[in-house]
């Protein structure tokens, strides 16, 4: 049996909403309410670009020229994102996931992290998605079968879709305080400063405003948070269609970016909403960086839902 390029493919479906997540990655490939799209998807026999939708672990983000030291001891990875010299996105992203369970609105994947040059530790992770009337819930799970702490971070890579056109006509509300500067030629991080103030408030969506021609590619942190502890982004199209991303207090950051390319047919057609339980060169830096320790689970979890 031919197995197209992005894995074996599983369908989901709940009411008005059907997804399709791919084994390779456990990648969230389609998802579509009333048949609207609410990521950017692509097709079941390509290699996935730009990380649409993939589970981002042991880390998300970058770790700065793929060094870290632990316990004393540096570890050097291999650098996967070779233009500005960094390891980017994790070791999951293309391991091959299998199913443990599945159902016509549930599923749960599975692999498993060997230890290797660079990040000599073993994890099982477990990825469930349920879809229902809330939209997509998604549940990443890590446990650490080794016998060392092993540093650990995680978060979700899709393209939200808020409707047609492309992202410079859409409002976006991002409830975020404050904002991860970083260096414009490699994106490695300098300080956290107030949105309100960096670029003369040209990052701070706290207020809903339409994006324009605005580029951001920052990881922010400082969330405004419901009575229920939950984090909320949204994108709207002026025809009054859109998507919200949901999380829990897990997840500390997000990244945002506006997928800003060189071609125009690919160009800002999605914006990238990824919660994160760390910020980028968390390896290095040690904020909000898990520690797993042997036996440890750690468990965070996310929702995207159209409007």
């Amino acid at each position: 049996m031919t197995i197209p390029l992005s894995g074996t493919q599983f369908e989901l479906s709940f009411g008005d909403y059907t997804a399709t997540v791919a084994s390779v990655g456990a990648t969230l490939r389609t998802l579509a309410h009333a048949g609207r799209d609410l990521i950017v998807p692509f097709d079941a026999d390509e290699v996935r670009p730009a990380f649409r939708g993939a589970i981002l672990a042991p880390w998300p983000n970058r770790v700065v020229d793929g060094r870290y030291t632990i316990d004393g001891v540096s570890q050097q990875l291999s650098l996967t994102e070779p233009g500005r010299g960094h390891a980017l996105h994790g070791l999951a992203s293309w391991l091959d996931f299998i199913a443990l369970e599945e159902a016509a609105d549930r599923l749960v994947l599975a692999t498993t992290i060997e230890p290797q040059v660079g990040y000599p530790f073993r994890l099982q992770l477990r990825v469930e998605y349920t879809l229902d009337a809330d939209g997509l819930r998604t549940t990443m799970m890590a446990r650490n079968v080794g016998p060392d702490a092993a540093p650990y971070g995680t978060g979700p890579h899709p393209y939200l879709v808020a409707g047609d056109g492309t992202i410079d006509s859409w409002t976006l509300s991002l409830p975020a305080a404050e904002v991860l500067t970083v260096t414009d030629d490699r994106l490695i991080p300098i300080e956290l400063t107030d949105v309100a103030t960096e670029g003369d408030g040209a990052l701070d969506f706290r207020t809903p405003r339409v994006i324009g021609d605005t580029m951001i590619d920052h990881a922010f942190t400082g969330l405004s948070r419901d009575e229920d502890g939950i984090a909320e982004v949204r994108v709207t199209a002026p025809s009054g269609t859109g998507v919200a991303m949901r999380w829990s207090t897990g997840c500390k950051w997000v990244q945002v970016h506006t997928a800003d390319q060189p071609d125009p047919a690919t160009s800002r057609r999605g914006l990238a909403v990824e919660p994160m339980t760390c910020p980028p060169d968390a390896f290095n830096s040690g904020t909000d960086l898990i520690m797993l320790k042997p036996g440890q689970l750690a468990s965070v979890g996310w929702t995207i839902a159209a409007l």
